[in-house]
Order: structure tokens, then sequence, then C-alpha cells
């Protein structure tokens, strides 16, 4: 059990001159990199001498909230990856799934995934209601591929789950 403590900007607490802001894409990515190590992500927010929440800070928290209401099951709950290093995001577990965070969307539809001995039973975008099935081809014993849409679902950090056999 590890946790990462980071701040939004540069500084610890509320500091009027700071105003070097990680990004979305920086935070998002940072999450879905803790969680595929089986870490904890805790952000400090600063408030203003006011008792008030930063804008910027703000805005940040409602980009998280929103990519998480579509993501969540993807970081709650999950486990390290049991793949390491993929060559396009990050990858978090539970047991029977896999939840491939594609950083870097394959512009020719071709998800490889390294490491995979297990049989996939389904494929799906997480932000898919439908479910919708992509269609998984085995490479070779330990590579699968999963064919994806042209355009990604979220251009930080889009999830595709893998339900597989155990």
């Amino acid at each position: 059990d590890w946790e990462t403590c980071m701040t939004m900007n540069n500084t610890w607490g509320y500091k009027s001159y700071d105003n070097n802001w990680k990004s979305r894409e920086d935070l998002l990515r940072k999450l879905a990199d803790i969680a595929s190590k089986g870490g904890n992500f805790l952000l400090n927010v600063g408030p203003t001498a006011e008792g008030l929440i930063p804008g910027p800070s703000v805005e940040r928290l409602a980009a998280i909230g929103e990519w998480m209401n579509l993501n969540s099951e993807s970081i709650y709950g999950t486990m390290a990856s049991p793949l390491g290093e993929v060559p396009w995001g990050r990858c978090t577990a539970k047991p029977g799934k896999l939840y491939l965070h594609v950083f870097d969307w394959p512009a020719n539809t071709k998800l490889q995934v390294p490491g995979l001995k297990n049989k996939v039973k389904k494929a799906y975008l997480l932000a898919d209601k439908k479910r919708a099935r992509l269609l998984v081809t085995r490479e070779d014993k330990d590579k699968i591929t999963v064919t994806v849409p042209a355009e990604a679902p979220d251009p930080v950090n889009s999830v595709v789950v893998l339900e597989i056999e155990k």
C-alpha cells in the first residue's frame, strides 16, 4: 500500500502568486498511472484566506469528476496492472476484468495488448453504455489485438474493458 500526495500547482495550500496549474490531462493520467501501480492518489486543494476553492482548482476537479462519472469503475477498488508496462497507456485490474487506460489511441484502430495469456470473453469501451463488443484477436500465446473505433471516446484517457477468464 502506498500513496502519492500531490498539489494541483506548485505549492501546498493557497499562494496567490502560484498560477502554474497542472492540466486536466496531466491529472487524469497521473490518476490512472498511480492506480495502475496499486497506489492511492491524494490531491491537495488549498482554499484561499476567505475559505474559497480557487477557480482553477474547481475547473480541474470538475473535469476529473466528469471523467470519473463514466470511468470510475476502472479506478475504484482496482489492483495494480498484471501486464507491466504497456506502450499506449496504463492498466488497472479487478477479478475477471482488465481496464486498459489508453492515452495514445492507435491511429490504425489496432490496440495491441502484450503479456495477456488469459482468454478474453468480451471487450468494450467503458464509456459506451450499450457495451458494444469490440473485436479481439489473439496474435500469439501472450498478445492480443483489440480493434477499437477510429476516434477515442476521450482524448486524454479512454478505457477499454477486457472481461477475461481467470
